[in-house]
């Protein structure tokens, strides 16, 4: 579907303090949750909430639309405190921008849509909690579209990272297909994505964020995965990976192309120290860690990439958090085992796809009385307001539990 033609059907509380709710949708994985939902503060746009008239937009050629303006709001919550994203919810009062079917019990009326295995694991959780029915959308189908609608329609969605330097990659519209997707979430999956709809998961591994996350905590006591991608940040891998240059002596092995300082073997200066665990650092052992994860995420993606002959790597899931040794890795990967031929690109929105493919799939559901229609509005790219062009933030990024402003159309 043309990202200038999305019909998201919605409703509201006109009690809502912060303005109306419409609306909310859930990417539940086995580590984080993540939230998608828009708000506004008016009825329709500026003109109409100073005078009170309304100011129309046409969508489908036959239809006047007031515009509503607003932010699409981004928040996460890890999967082990459900209980607070229920509590953020019910504060909020989300779950009341969802659509209703009418025909169903009182009790059944309000659905929200949502995706990724948690929308099975904790339907009846929702149900009990918030009063409210998890409409399921398929991950991958989700995760794809919210992938294409933003490479479409988002300003500066894509870039590339590599030695330090960050350049946002435009698009073709008419030259985006085929590409590989490679989604790090607990595990990672990788698609080739042929157009709307049309994607196959042709790969993936069991080794993520998960492995990533859970090892790290046994590793280092951290407590969260932000506080192990800090302490990451602080560490030396050499001090633990065994290199070429240990090995040779200090020097490169020219004749098959390895510099001194590759890593021949991750973690494998712990086979000869004569040192227990509590002797590393916990820094250094993070930075191992996240250097054997990425690197082998960059090895298969890339491997992957050469089967279908697809020179395009997008790679999203909330593992990379805009780290930019993280990236910077994964690139040098990719740049490696391709000799420059294909290059990893990351997405700003990397951690909410699954999450805006099933916001997005509200505009499947047909018209009545209850329902609020609203299609998101194409704008310049130099607006500062935009529904199909997302304006970015000053700096380019987005960090967690941020918005970002955009206008819809409402009937």
């Amino acid at each position: 579907m043309d990202p200038k033609e999305v019909e998201i059907p919605g409703n509201s509380d006109p009690n809502q303090p912060g303005g109306r709710i419409s609306h909310l949708a859930l990417d539940i994985g086995g580590s984080l949750i993540k939230l998608v939902y828009f708000s506004t503060n008016y009825d329709v746009d500026d003109e109409v909430g100073r005078s009170g008239k309304k100011s129309f937009g046409v969508s489908n050629g036959n239809r006047d639309h007031p515009v509503l303006k607003g932010r699409l709001y981004f928040v996460k919550f890890e999967t082990s405190k459900i209980n607070d994203c229920l509590e953020f919810i019910q504060n909020k009062q989300l779950h009341l921008g969802g659509y209703r079917h009418l025909e169903a019990p009182p009790i059944d009326k309000t659905i929200i849509k949502a995706t990724g295995g948690g929308a099975y694991k904790y339907a009846d959780l929702f149900k009990e909690k918030l009063g409210i029915s998890l409409d399921k959308e398929d991950e991958m189908d989700c995760l794809v579209g919210g992938v294409n609608f933003l490479l479409k329609a988002v300003h500066q969605e894509a870039f590339t990272y590599m030695d330090g330097q960050k350049e946002f990659v435009q698009i073709d519209h008419n030259d985006l297909y085929p590409y590989l997707l490679v989604n790090i979430g607990s595990g990672v999956s990788m698609l080739k994505v042929d157009g709307d709809g049309k994607f196959e998961r042709v790969s993936g591994t069991n080794v993520g964020g998960g492995t990533f996350w859970g090892l790290g905590r046994l590793l280092t006591n951290c407590k969260n995965f932000d506080e192990l991608l800090e302490l990451s940040h602080r560490g030396n891998n050499r001090v633990i990976d065994m290199l070429v240059g240990d090995i040779y002596g200090g020097t490169d092995y020219s004749k098959i192309g390895l510099s001194s300082t590759t890593i021949a073997s991750s973690f494998g200066k712990a086979i000869s120290d004569n040192k227990e665990l509590q002797d590393y650092r916990p820094e250094d052992l993070a930075r191992s860690l996240l250097r054997m994860i990425s690197n082998n995420i960059g090895q298969i993606s890339y491997l992957n990439a050469l089967q279908f002959g697809l020179k395009r790597i997008f790679f999203g899931g909330f593992f990379i958090r805009g780290h930019t040794y993280t990236m910077d890795t994964i690139s040098v990967a990719v740049h490696f085992w391709s000799k420059g031929e294909a290059k990893a690109m990351f997405l700003r929105h990397e951690g909410f796809l699954g999450a805006l493919g099933a916001f997005r799939s509200y505009d499947k559901h047909g018209a009545d009385d209850s329902l609020v229609h609203q299609l998101m509005q194409p704008f310049p790219t130099t607006s500062c307001l935009a529904g199909d062009k997302i304006c970015s933030p000053p700096n380019g990024e987005l960090n967690e539990n941020e918005s970002i402003e955009c206008s819809v159309y409402a009937s």
